[in-house]
């Protein structure tokens, strides 16, 4: 069974869920334009001074996102 990753960027401030919803949406753009295979681009934020943006990925398409996009950290997808 193949294991599905979630690739994180951070983004701190007040402002950081802003940034991390505009960041998804490139997140997606990327995925589509480079014609990859995604589960989930969102945003969430974590605390008043810290927002993610994820995408969740098939462990076998990571190296590329991670290559082309340098994401903070990841994690095993649930």
């Amino acid at each position: 069974m193949k294991r599905k990753l979630k690739l994180i960027w951070d983004f701190r401030g007040r402002d950081g869920l802003e940034m991390a919803k505009h960041h998804a949406i490139h997140l997606e753009e990327f995925a589509k334009k480079e014609n990859l295979n995604f589960f989930e681009v969102g945003s969430k934020q974590i605390s008043d001074f810290l927002s993610i943006a994820f995408i969740v990925v098939d462990e076998t398409d990571m190296p590329v996102y991670r290559d082309a996009l340098k994401p903070h950290r990841g994690e095993l997808a649930h």
